[in-house]
Order: C-alpha cells, then sequence, then structure tokens
C-alpha cells in the first residue's frame, strides 16, 4: 500500500478534515521522497506539498500525485495552506504536536482558517508497520553497514585515534553506497567504553582495549543501526566474561521477540540474564528501540514499553554492560517482528573479535 493511502483511510476515519505535515520525516513518509524542507497538506481528495525555490524543480519532478507548489514573499506557507483547505473546505486540521515548535503553533494558529487539532501519534504509527519494499531499504542500510563492520576489522590498530577511527568509519558507509551516517557515530575505546553514548576523542587505542562502534547509516532515507565491541591485542579473563553475558542476553531478548506482545516482554527476556548475572545495575537503557525514517521512533522494547509490538516493526537489539571506570560491552542488531518470531537482518557476525 503507498504511504499516502494510509494517511488518507487516517482522514477517513473522521477524527480530522486534513493532515499538516511539518516534519521531514511525515513529509518524507508521505510523498515517499525527500524533499529537505517544505510543508504538506494531505486532504481527502488531493494532496499539497509546498516548498521555496532551491527545491520547487526537485519536488516537481519526483512528487507524482502531489499539487507542487512554490512558497515566496507574496506566497508564504499560511496562504498557500489556507488556499488548500479553502478549497476542500477543511475545518480541522491534524498536526504533529511532538515535533511543532511553539513559535510554528502559534504562528498557524493564527494565520490558518481551521482548528489544529493534536494528531501527531495518529500520524506517527503507520510508520511502525514497515510495507516490503521499506525493509528492503532497511535491509540495504544493514549490508552497507555490515561491510563497514568488515572493513574495519582490518583498519583498528594501536595508535589510532578514536576521532581518527570515526573518520574511518563515514568514509566507509559513503563509499559502499549510503546517503550518510544515520546518527552521529560512537567509536570509543578503552574506560571510554563505559559510556553509552560516548563522544569520539583524541584518546589513542592501546593494547587491551575493548573498542566500541556503534553507528548506522541511510539508503533512501531509511535508517540501519548496529554495535560491535572488539577487542585490541587480548581480552582479561573479566573481559570475556562480561562480553559472552551481554551476548547471552542479547540472544535471549532475540528469541523472545515477535509481533503482537509488548515491547517489556522482549526488555524482560534480555534483562534477566543480565540481573542473574550480577550485572543488572550496569543495564541502565532499554532492549532496543523501533526505527526507519528515523533512527528512534515508537514503540519500544524497553521497561516501560507496553504498547503491542506490530508486524513490520523494525527494533533494534542492543542491550549492554556499563562498568564505570573500567569499560563496557554492547552489541546492536536489527530484527524485523512477524507473529512467529523476530528476523535479525544485521549479518556482521557476534562473537568476540580479538585483533
Amino acid at each position: 500500500m503507498k504511504n499516502i493511502e494510509k494517511y488518507r483511510n487516517l482522514i477517513a476515519k473522521g477524527e480530522v478534515d486534513a493532515l499538516l505535515l511539518t516534519s521531514k520525516h511525515n513529509r518524507m513518509y508521505a510523498a515517499e521522497y525527500c524533499v529537505a524542507e517544505g510543508v504538506s497538506v494531505i486532504c481527502k481528495e488531493e494532496s499539497y506539498y509546498f516548498t521555496d525555490f532551491r527545491y520547487i524543480e526537485a519536488a516537481q519532478k519526483n512528487l507524482p500525485g502531489f499539487t507542487v507548489v512554490m512558497t515566496d514573499a507574496d506566497h508564504p506557507y499560511t496562504k498557500l495552506i489556507n488556499d488548500a483547505i479553502a478549497v476542500h473546505t477543511v475545518k480541522t486540521l491534524g498536526f504533529e504536536d511532538d515535533s511543532l515548535t511553539v513559535e510554528e503553533y502559534t504562528l498557524y494558529n493564527t494565520k490558518l482558517n481551521a482548528v489544529l487539532h493534536p494528531y501527531s501519534a495518529e500520524i506517527n504509527a503507520p510508520r511502525q508497520s514497515k510495507e516490503p519494499w521499506e525493509i528492503e531499504y532497511m535491509k540495504k542500510a544493514q549490508e552497507i553497514t555490515d561491510r563497514t563492520f568488515d572493513d574495519l576489522l582490518n583498519v583498528i590498530h594501536p595508535g589510532m585515534t578514536e576521532k581518527e577511527l570515526c573518520a574511518e568509519l563515514i568514509y566507509r558507509l559513503y563509499k559502499y553506497g549510503s546517503e550518510g551516517p544515520s546518527f552521529d557515530p560512537i567509536t570509543v575505546s578503552g574506560p571510554n567504553t563505559s559510556l553509552p553514548h560516548g563522544v569520539p576523542s583524541e584518546r589513542v587505542l592501546q593494547y587491551g582495549d575493548f573498542v566500541t562502534m556503534d553507528f548506522g547509516c541511510l539508503y533512501h532515507g531509511y535508517c540501519s543501526d548496529m554495535t560491535r565491541t572488539v577487542a585490541v591485542g587480548y581480552a582479561t579473563d573479566e573481559m570475556k566474561n562480561i562480553y559472552n553475558i551481554v551476548l547471552e542476553a542479547q540472544l535471549a531478548g532475540i528469541a523472545a521477540a515477535r509481533a503482537g506482545i509488548p515491547g517489556y516482554e522482549i526488555d524482560a527476556a534480555a534483562r534477566n540474564v543480565i540481573t542473574k548475572a550480577g550485572y543488572g545495575q550496569y543495564f541502565g537503557h532499554g532492549f532496543g528501540h523501533s526505527l526507519g525514517l528515523d533512527i528512534h521512533e515508537l514503540p519500544g522494547a524497553n521497561l516501560s514499553g507496553k504498547a503491542i509490538m506490530p508486524v513490520g516493526c523494525a527494533v533494534s537489539a542492543e542491550p549492554g554492560i556499563y562498568i564505570p571506570g573500567k569499560f563496557g560491552v554492547r552489541i546492536e542488531d536489527v530484527m524485523i517482528l512477524h507473529e512467529n518470531g523476530a528476523e535479525v537482518i544485521t549479518k556482521a557476525p557476534k562473537q568476540l573479535t580479538i585483533l
């Protein structure tokens, strides 16, 4: 099904007369093409896309089925929106209350000839279940990250800095066909690996270090996400033990994962492994998050994840143990949820690699 049809089905419920899409990800979802800036209005009978001179040609060429109109000083977004909703007698506009700024809301609420109705949960909901073609884009993005990781195993060496490793990683994401990173990559080493979202620094990699790499890329706008932790030169028994606990926890979470259950049940399967091993206090984040056009989407597979995981949901599987001042370990894959289980689309090996 075309994404625009899902939004029209949403309008057909009768809660709103049209949708006002201002966020990049939902505009892209509706149009199935990324225009960097603009506003879209989805009505029952017609869909509009408004953008400026910089992007009008790209929009006209790549948004079939949309009425594309250029905004300028004499035709601001609010006038174009009012013109469109007048044609379709729109009285209530569903808008993205989770992303619209106060300034933007004030402008639209003052200038538009319709009532703004908070509707972000409903607008975001169709993105939770991926269509087969979306999953193929995500698999391609994962292939690029897998290939990049494979390359990095031959690049990592004592004496290079975390920033240098990050640069090598980003270069390969582009080299192998991505549109760039899906988020700022994490490349940390030694004691810095105890920082779940550590920032690459000038620290020099040393023998006996753990090196954690958390990264992803974009392919046709869809995200990949993976984490691998490797050892440089050697790993102590403690390092090996922690690594094996995290791997066991990840595999337990993946085994429990399927559509039709709340996210906290997936989290619990992994968390129980880490807790029973005595490291529960060192696992302070959720087992996983959904992803797609955005790197963090809903629903989540975490302690508070009460929402039912839908069929076709793409979810990360990323437990970790982080011991301050010593080291941390995280292993992350992306899985697609089906009624009978989870399909892991990350193919990079997960056994402890000692370089």
